[in-house]
């Protein structure tokens, strides 16, 4: 059990992320699928998963199966895009991961491989991180708008609780192993801990692919962290074929983009940033893709750029939708 005694200051700022974490979702996902039972509730995460099995070798042994994560994987930053969020896991100090990651390996056998990650090797960090983003984009990429737009649903319906019974009904709903007893948050995870909060807030992370239990994060100088289950949306279906048609022919993140474009409503390279987690800058280069292979047409409005399909977009989405 954790139990976080949260300040007045922190109550005063308690608040959602914005939306979905990329990479941290694809480090509690590629967990959570290890785990059968989670992997037969999700089907198509884990057969897509499943389909870049070879690549994800280093990250297994690298990680535990279940239980407690190092936090330098699931960082505040990186909410923009897998890249960013790579790139906040590269700039992790070493002694922090030597740290972190002497706590998780007290429990797993040694190895060469474990060595080198835990002394911030930064080749090790460098294939584990591959590792993460191919993973995100064989597996989370597919319905990344779709867990966005869950997301955006559940920020809705918690600011209608929080309007109608306040904090103290927002808290106390949240999630079967969270107990609200003002002022202190108990939660059922990993791990045993007294925390106290920070002052600066408590942030929330609703997650689908979180796997069973919550988990927490506390950072001098930042808002305590709180990630915890929620239910997958009901738009993420299973594929029978196992293999999206469309992330084999484009890739994850580039079919992704299609999808959304395909989306009604008006779609400039900043909305699709936003929509499938990426930067502006890559969606830009997502769509010039696009736009060279025929599938996009891009007209200027305004300071803005808008997106559409072309007829030969609107075909390769309708087909493979049929074949997916």
């Amino acid at each position: 059990m954790i139990s976080v005694r949260l300040a007045p200051a922190d109550l005063a700022r308690v608040r959602f992320v914005e939306r979905p974490h990329p990479v941290g979702a694809a480090v509690l996902a590629c967990q959570a699928l290890r785990d059968p039972s989670v992997a037969a509730l999700l089907p198509a995460l884990a057969d897509r998963g499943a389909s870049v099995a070879s690549a994800l070798r280093p990250l297994w042994h690298l990680l535990p199966a279940r239980g407690r994560l190092p936090d330098f994987l699931t960082p505040y930053d990186g909410l923009d895009s897998v890249e960013v969020g790579i790139e906040a896991i590269r700039a992790t100090p070493r002694r922090r991961i030597r740290a972190e990651l002497a706590q998780v390996y007290a429990r797993m056998p040694t190895s060469p491989w474990r060595r080198r990650l835990a002394a911030g090797d930064r080749d090790v960090l460098d294939v584990l991180t591959a590792a993460l983003r191919r993973f995100f984009d064989a597996a989370l990429a597919p319905d990344w708008t779709n867990l966005t737009a869950a997301h955006r649903h559940r920020v809705a319906r918690a600011a209608q609780t929080y309007a109608l019974s306040g904090v103290d009904g927002l808290l106390a709903g949240l999630h079967p192993s969270i107990r609200w007893r003002r002022p202190v948050l108990e939660i059922r995870s990993w791990w045993s801990a007294d925390l106290p909060g920070t002052g600066h807030g408590l942030l929330l992370m609703p997650d689908p692919l979180a796997g069973p239990r919550p988990r927490v994060l506390v950072e001098p100088g930042r808002p305590v962290l709180l990630v915890y289950p929620a239910a997958l949306p009901a738009s993420v279906h299973p594929r029978p074929s196992g293999v999206d048609p469309l992330t084999r022919l484009l890739g994850g993140t580039r079919a992704a983009v299609l999808r959304r474009i395909g989306e009604p409503g008006r779609h400039t390279t900043t909305s699709l940033g936003d929509d499938v987690g990426i930067s502006v800058s890559s969606a830009s280069e997502h769509t010039a893709a696009l736009r060279a292979a025929g599938l996009v047409d891009t007209v200027r409005a305004g300071r803005a750029v808008v997106h559409r399909l072309t007829p030969l977009g609107l075909y390769l989405l309708a087909r493979a939708q049929d074949v997916g």
